[in-house]
């Protein structure tokens, strides 16, 4: 397990730029862990990431996207459907003529003609889809299951014809029995071809507890490296993500943010920095580079974000919270990671900052009064606080520079 963007490699769990639970590194919970020797990330944002209702990419917008998304470390991109139209492939040759260092992909349904779109825009690997539940390919579908079958195996055949790296996606293969699932998973990998499986809970209904069994049994099945593609329907995608890979997964379908189909697709984000700093293991991705692609990504996608959404939030940093402020003033440079679980510049975040709003505490004012040099006595601090509180609440938000002043000016005469 690395530890390349921390310096305290003796006590993984706390580095200069994070500070995460010991227990996470104990024997007794690694024991079991199977992480491969290299995990990957595969971005679908240009694909499934747009599938959100009411996202729309340009073009240009993807191949800018995706030249980010290279910069900042990921290994393959997933650059569209070249079937849904001539913009998306057009974008897809783009960016295959850029030669980004990451492995430029397609995604296609399992039929022959979606195959030979994928293989005019000159992409290195596709991603084909097929229903994989009895009831979706009865009630979604209506097709028959041979039908499903014959179209898998004719397409993944002409793909290995055509020389792209395949990764089978069965839908909705979480939700299928068991043993049905496999069946159809090992006559495509017999008669078909798959270099690799990925393993699909599109409804993002699988419970952690779940994934190990899903993994085991796929794996005993069938000898071929294994992908996650997980959603957020429950919450649990990064979770069932991170189980998956320690039971021996080797490459991760994500999103910036998460955008995608109803409530999206696993974050990058939240992945690659959960892997990193509470189980070692480094993806290679510049973490450095996290902010600025989600700010791009809600810019382009035209969407809202909470603001304290966890690493990329943009008032994560802020602190109103008296007592909070309290330990940001007595810990200093030295122990901000008393206050914090991971170092702002580690995910390319601003410095944090302490805010002033109803819930702030004398050490609060102190600072802000530092800041504008003005000496106030303690009475005049704790009347300033009480103003600052009441201003607050009546606006329902933090109390701005521009009001802090009027508020001092109110109490400290000059």
């Amino acid at each position: 397990m690395a530890n390349q963007k921390g310096t305290k490699q003796s006590t993984p769990w706390h580095t200069d730029r994070w500070f995460v639970s010991p227990w996470n590194y104990a024997s007794e919970t690694t024991q079991d862990f199977a992480f491969p020797k290299q995990v990957r990330i595969h971005d679908v944002c240009l694909r499934d990431g747009e599938q959100q209702a009411g996202v729309e990419f340009t073009p240009r917008e993807k191949v800018r996207l995706a030249t980010m998304l290279a910069k900042a470390g990921v290994h393959r991109i997933e650059a569209g459907m070249p079937a849904v139209s001539k913009y998306d492939a057009q974008a897809i040759r783009d960016i295959v003529k850029l030669k980004l260092p990451a492995e430029i992909f397609a995604f296609s349904r399992c039929m022959v003609e979606d195959v030979k779109r994928a293989v005019d825009t000159g992409v290195k690997g596709i991603v084909m889809e097929i229903p994989s539940s009895e009831h979706i390919i009865q009630y979604a579908y209506k097709w028959s299951l041979e039908r499903a079958l014959d179209l898998s195996i004719e397409a993944t055949r002409y793909a290995k014809s055509q020389g792209l790296y395949t990764v089978f996606f069965p839908i909705d293969a979480s939700r299928a029995e068991m043993s049905w699932y496999l069946k159809i998973i090992e006559r495509v990998a017999s008669e078909g071809h798959m270099d690799a499986l990925a393993l699909v809970d599109t409804f993002g209904v699988l419970s952690p507890h779940a994934v190990s069994y899903f993994v085991r049994e796929t794996k005993a099945r069938i000898k071929k490296p294994l992908e996650t593609h997980f959603h957020m329907d429950f919450g649990m995608g990064v979770a069932n993500t991170i189980i998956a890979l320690a039971s021996g997964a080797e490459v991760v379908h994500a999103t910036i943010s998460g955008i995608g189909e109803r409530a999206g697709n696993v974050p990058t984000e939240d992945t690659v920095l959960a892997l990193l700093t509470m189980y070692g293991v480094d993806t290679g991705i510049q973490t450095e580079e996290l902010t600025k692609l989600s700010r791009y990504v809600r810019k382009i996608a035209n969407l809202g974000m909470a603001s304290n959404r966890q690493i990329v939030g943009d008032m994560l940093y802020d602190i109103e919270s008296g007592i909070i402020a309290s330990w940001f003033t007595n810990v200093g440079s030295e122990h901000l990671l008393e206050v914090f679980p991971f170092h702002w510049n580690l995910v390319g975040q601003r410095p944090a900052r302490v805010v002033l709003g109803k819930n702030s505490g004398l050490d609060s004012v102190k600072m802000h009064l530092e800041r504008i040099r003005v000496k106030a006595s303690d009475e005049q601090v704790k009347e300033i606080l009480l103003r600052v509180k009441a201003a607050s609440l009546k606006k329902k938000g933090l109390v701005d520079g521009r009001e802090f002043r009027r508020l001092v000016e109110a109490v400290v005469k000059r």
